[in-house]
């Protein structure tokens, strides 16, 4: 009875510690948080599944000037390796990572525009040599490891490649001046000799005033403009008001704050698309 009794204890003792090794985490990836897409494309492109996994607080389809972080992703960010933010684009995640040591702010070798309304524009994502940069500080601030620099260093190369595109595409437009949505695109504009006509401000889900409203009308009326750009997570009723009363079109411009559900793109290809839809608007040759 006693070898028994012996025996029952030793093979309880030994499942428990191979349930302990088990439940063990065995992974070392890096965890690395992104507040919404652009940030998360940018650690993807750095960062390979092996070294880190990525995860997004923004999904697909949601506005991320308006995210509101639920107790789980309060968590995530506490718990994270690295949560990646943009200063002043979203106040719930910039209260969530006030005083965290685990917190990059992804602009902060970044030459940041005024915004229209005060401060900063913090659209910085537009410029393809921002969005190299944004991955220089996630290299920097996690690893010089070989993998990780080689992978920054090809990130980087094909930003530079984008910018080339662009540049290439853009230097013969007859018409200058971008109407828009919202004040978006002031970085893609500085950097291929644009001038942004927002209809609404930083924030997409301002309701723009008759005034401005008017004004813009006006606006495309005098210089001549044929399209109006409206954005795929912002409804379109107002360009398409103006577009109207004006004789103007409409054309998708899509500020890449966040992907549609569904949708099959990535960053590269969305500017790819962007450029294309400018080239027609904007009558480049």
């Amino acid at each position: 009875m006693r070898k028994l009794t012996l025996a029952l204890v030793v093979l309880g003792l030994t499942m428990t510690a191979c349930a302990s090794q088990e439940a063990a985490p065995t992974s070392d990836k890096l965890r690395v948080v992104a507040a919404f897409y652009p940030l998360q494309y940018a650690a993807q492109q750095v960062l390979s599944e092996a070294t880190a996994s990525v995860s997004v607080l923004t999904p697909p389809g949601a506005e991320p000037h308006d995210i509101e972080l639920t107790p789980q992703q309060a968590a995530e960010v506490a718990e994270a390796d690295l949560v990646l933010y943009i200063p002043g684009f979203q106040p719930a995640l910039d209260a969530a990572v006030e005083g965290r040591m685990n917190a990059l702010d992804v602009t902060s070798k970044i030459a940041e525009l005024p915004g229209p309304e005060g401060g900063t524009d913090p659209h910085v994502w537009l410029n393809p040599l921002n969005m190299a940069a944004i991955g220089a500080a996630i290299a920097d601030r996690l690893s010089s490891a070989p993998e990780i620099t080689s992978r920054q260093q090809a990130f980087s190369a094909a930003m530079d490649a984008l910018n080339a595109e662009w540049k290439t595409g853009t230097q013969s437009c007859e018409q200058q001046t971008l109407v828009v949505s919202h004040d978006a695109f002031a970085y893609l504009a500085a950097q291929y000799g644009f001038i942004q006509e927002g209809i609404a401000g930083l924030s997409p889900d301002a309701e723009p005033s008759p005034a401005r409203i008017a004004e813009i009308a006006r606006l495309v009326t005098e210089r001549g403009i044929t399209t109006i750009y409206y954005e795929s997570l912002v409804d379109p009723k107002v360009a398409e008001t103006i577009a109207a009363e004006t004789g103007a079109t409409t054309a998708l411009l899509d500020p890449i704050e966040g992907l549609a559900e569904g949708s099959s793109g990535d960053y590269a290809s969305i500017m790819q698309t962007n450029l294309q839809t400018i080239r027609a608007g904007q009558s480049c040759t």
